[in-house]
């Protein structure tokens, strides 16, 4: 599995910016009872951990990821913030080192669209998962983007960062295939919900945080390497990135859509 956004201090900054404008919006539900064991796959800097860890500080975390620097860094950032309900763990979703069935509930997010076998990687997270335990997913789904002002150039930046992810053996339209992928895994009384981002001048927090820092970001990181495998000429990616910067000055709209799904193990 190869994370295509790379392991640099940008990115780091771009996650976190991504999770903190948009904790209103996708995790405004992320709730477990009270005294709940739960795993939290692909941690990475700990962007989410921070989250879902301060909302339920009576139910214990252990988060892991495959990256001993992404971990060292979440470490250091919960630590900051005085969060002691989790425990971090270098480790693979397919290779779990954990007891069966040790788990009350699953946390699972931005880590199934880099996986060429996310059906397989659900089906390895629910061995460690109790019975009647819950997995939670939240995918992004880079078909949903749409803006003003419209330009060709930036819908095909947005498309080469999909084409690329492809290539690497992920999906970026995998938002909309939760509720299949689910289906296929085994897991029960499925719910998904979409969370639109919706961004406008009358939001200068989104403004920056999701449309610049995040989302914009986010093509301007993989822009090289796209023009390296002539998915695009240095032009357009260049006039792309300006043009969704534009989307972000006066007058500008921004939509993105992410999806939420939740399923119990039979």
């Amino acid at each position: 599995m190869k994370y295509i956004h790379g392991y640099s201090s940008d990115e780091s900054n771009r996650l976190n910016d991504q999770a903190d404008s948009l904790t209103d919006i996708l995790h405004y539900d992320s709730i477990w009872p009270e005294g709940s064991k739960i795993l939290e796959a692909g941690c990475g800097v700990g962007a989410q951990t921070k989250t879902i860890a301060a909302k339920n500080q009576k139910s214990n975390f252990v988060s892991i990821d495959i990256s001993k620097e992404s971990l060292a860094q979440a470490q250091e950032m919960v630590i900051s913030m005085g969060l002691n309900n989790i425990e971090f763990v270098q480790a693979s979703i397919f290779d779990l080192p954990f007891e069966d069935e040790s788990f009350d509930h699953i946390f699972v997010c931005f880590l199934l669209e880099h996986l060429p076998n996310p059906i397989d990687a659900l089906f390895a997270a629910q061995r460690v998962l109790k019975p009647r335990g819950t997995i939670m997913v939240i995918e992004g789904d880079h078909g949903s983007t749409y803006f003003h002002p419209d330009s060709p150039e930036a819908t095909k930046a947005v498309q080469c960062q999909v084409l690329l992810q492809k290539q690497s053996g992920g999906d970026a339209n995998i938002g909309r295939k939760l509720y299949p992928i689910f289906q296929e895994a085994g897991l029960k009384e499925i719910k998904v919900s979409p969370r639109q981002v919706y961004v406008d001048d009358s939001n200068p927090k989104l403004v920056e945080g999701f449309t610049k820092n995040t989302f914009t970001a986010m093509i301007q990181g993989i822009a090289g390497e796209a023009v390296a495998r002539q998915l695009i000429s240095p032009e357009d990616a260049a006039k792309g990135i300006s043009d969704l910067l534009t989307t972000a000055s006066g007058g500008g709209t921004f939509c993105y859509t992410f999806f939420k799904g939740i399923g119990i193990k039979g």
